[in-house]
């Protein structure tokens, strides 16, 4: 965090292109694409970039009311999803030489180019404004690759043949990029997959690449499927009555898991009531965000074990290979708004596509909706390799 000194620097230096200043809170947009911008560092400059709220173009006071409104709304670029990957950045209220204003500080990234709502965002000298091509290729070779998740590092073994280049086209782009840029947009295919963390700089797939649009994930990532079992009974020593393994593309992947949840989810009679009401054994919303939050949040390195979808008569169970990841614990697991990704890239392809809507949300609106519907609260079992969680039917 800057010191007093550092930020008197800082709002006098009027030609910096890591410092924003600003009175006006009405452009949210204005926010995120700063924050974006200095998150890329352009210049590689590897300096904190500091966007004043409260303070005009000259330096002088803004005179605005800082509330804790606008502390969340800045602190919430952190992990809304529209800036990403996620961006390291601290939001603060602070008083400065008698005036009050918000404080955004943003580290650079060891893994750009970072986008705001789909656009590359950079600043040299006093032009804010969206990444050329040159631009991000620039970006691009300036990632720490020995510093990355594991979904952004290479497979070894595989190629660019390795991957379907129209769902990268025709499903993935679209959904990730804005439209106007991607109308735009004439770099050749492997500069695209490139910029979007499919590819190295020296063109070998990621291990998000073969995840999101490869033609076989499994057979470079060996965990890389559901093992569903539906069993006649409340026990795994009853038959078997369904038993299959769901694998492929991610956005295929989850697709075919929702139906094989509309398929056995069941309507019951509620005859409870004076009008008889039918409800389903579980609110499919609660289901779907659980079980695209064990295939998104899993660990994929080092582990050939698949996600595990068991349905019991009484319940479902979920397991996911990986414990807790990073900021979240077993006491923390699950809190609204608490969101550390073990597989950023993966996590941003499964928001952009409208699988999850908000980071952090996924397990809280699982409660939610099974509170709705007369549910149990969900069962968690939180271990350093694993989570297991079991949902009740109706009672």
């Amino acid at each position: 965090m800057l010191s007093d000194d550092e930020l008197r620097r800082y709002l006098r230096d009027l030609e910096a292109d890591n410092v924003e200043r600003t009175v006006s809170v009405a452009d949210k947009d204005k926010f995120g694409e700063a924050i974006c911008a200095f998150a890329n560092d352009l210049p590689n400059r590897r300096e904190t970039g500091v966007l004043f709220v409260g303070v005009k173009d000259n330096g002088d006071c803004g005179n605005l009311e800082v509330d804790e409104k606008l502390i969340q709304t800045l602190a919430d670029f952190r992990s809304n999803g529209n800036v990403s990957p996620f961006p390291m950045m601290y939001a603060r209220k602070h008083t400065l030489d008698g005036c009050t204003m918000a404080i955004v500080e943003v580290m650079p990234s060891d893994n750009p180019p970072l986008k705001y709502r789909g656009r590359v965002c950079v600043r040299t000298g006093p032009r804010r404004a969206y990444a050329t091509p040159e631009e991000e290729r620039r970006l691009t070779e300036k990632r720490r690759w020995g510093n990355l998740p594991f979904d952004q590092q290479p497979v070894s073994g595989a190629s660019i043949h390795d991957l379907d280049l129209l769902r990268f086209r025709e499903e993935y782009l679209p959904a990730t990029i804005a439209a106007d840029v991607l109308e735009e947009n004439g770099r050749d295919i492997e500069d695209q997959l490139r910029a979007v963390r499919f590819l190295t700089p020296d063109g070998r797939p990621t291990a998000a690449g073969l995840l999101i649009c490869g033609k076989d994930p499994r057979a470079w990532i060996k965990g890389a499927y559901v093992q569903f079992v539906r069993y006649n009974g409340t026990s795994p020593g009853e038959d078997i009555r369904d038993h299959k393994e769901i694998g492929g593309a991610l956005a295929a992947l989850l697709r075919r898991l929702d139906e094989i949840l509309g398929a056995n989810i069941e309507v019951r009679a509620d005859l409870s009531g004076p009008v008889q009401r039918d409800r389903p054994t579980y609110p499919i919303v609660a289901l779907q965000e659980l079980i695209r939050n064990a295939v998104i949040h899993r660990t994929y390195e080092g582990s050939n074990a698949p996600v595990m979808l068991t349905w019991y008569d009484d319940r479902v169970e979920i397991t996911s290979p990986g414990g807790p990841y990073g900021a979240v614990t077993a006491a923390s697991f699950g809190a609204d708004g608490l969101s550390e990704l073990r597989n950023p890239t993966l996590g941003d392809a499964a928001k952009a596509m409208n699988f999850i809507q908000r980071f952090g949300s996924g397990i809280p609106r699982a409660r939610a909706a099974l509170a709705r519907n007369g549910n149990p609260t969900p069962e968690f079992r939180i271990e350093p390799n694993y989570v297991h969680v079991t949902v009740r039917a109706v009672p």
